[in-house]
């Protein structure tokens, strides 16, 4: 029985020392991405093309090594506690032992996640920083070669975006026209209505007739002057549009 204690205690430091070596290596781990990240930040503006440091990154993937290696003892050494937990002379302390067992399963898990967050984190931002510089590369390989090429092609979406912009004067002025054609058709019914109403009155009424015609005559008259203030607005609109 002092035997298969001593084992127990035995694993137990084991699992203690391994816990501590994680932890100093996790925050070791975490300052390295985190300083990593940051130069490679001021890196970038001053030439993306070289992103990455190759000693930082080798550093990244040794440490990256070790702390795989010492999850790896801590999870034989937590197997081996619950491998004992099932032997004969440990039943009678079987509930004290599992709960140790259950605590040190739980730092390994805490430790795994903790290892797996900032590795994902650090490779998916070394992943889009790669995908970042290669297209910084593509984009002055292609202005370096094509110089001329360049100011053209500046010139052209200037001007595609020129017309694009006179397309959208062009549409709101033709719907400023529909609208203004359907509201003088609707007054024009409702004149066509009154002035419907008006000649049945001037037939029963002779008197009112000659006034009536002079109703008639001015509202023609207004009529055609407005037609050609429109028609006047919507030229000058056209030839400012294509100015």
């Amino acid at each position: 029985m002092a035997t298969n204690s001593n084992y127990w205690e035995d694993l137990r430091k084991q699992a203690r020392q391994l816990g501590n070596e994680l932890d100093l290596k996790l925050v070791s781990f975490s300052k390295l991405c985190t300083s990593y990240s940051s130069s490679n930040q001021d890196l970038q503006t001053r030439n993306r093309s070289d992103s990455f440091d190759p000693s930082q990154d080798n550093m990244v993937v040794a440490m990256t090594t070790e702390v795989e290696q010492l999850l790896a003892k801590l999870t034989a050494v937590n197997d081996k506690m619950a491998e004992y937990t099932n032997t004969p002379g440990a039943s009678s302390h079987n509930a004290a032992l599992m709960h140790t067992l259950q605590r040190h399963r739980d730092i390994l898990q805490d430790y795994t996640h903790e290892f797996n967050k900032t590795k994902s984190n650090f490779f998916s931002l070394r992943e889009r920083e790669d995908l970042l510089g290669s297209v910084h590369r593509d984009i002055e390989s292609y202005k370096s070669s094509s110089g001329v090429n360049n100011r053209r092609t500046e010139l052209f979406l200037k001007e595609h975006e020129h017309l694009r912009n006179s397309d959208s004067l062009i549409d709101h002025a033709i719907s400023i026209a529909m609208a203004t054609k359907e509201s003088i058709t609707f007054q024009r019914g409702m004149l066509k209505s009154i002035q419907t109403r008006v000649t049945t009155l001037a037939n029963r009424f002779p008197a009112i007739n000659s006034l009536i015609q002079k109703i008639n005559l001015r509202k023609r008259r207004d009529s055609l002057i407005l037609g050609v203030v429109i028609g006047v607005c919507v030229v000058l609109l056209l030839l400012y549009t294509f100015h």
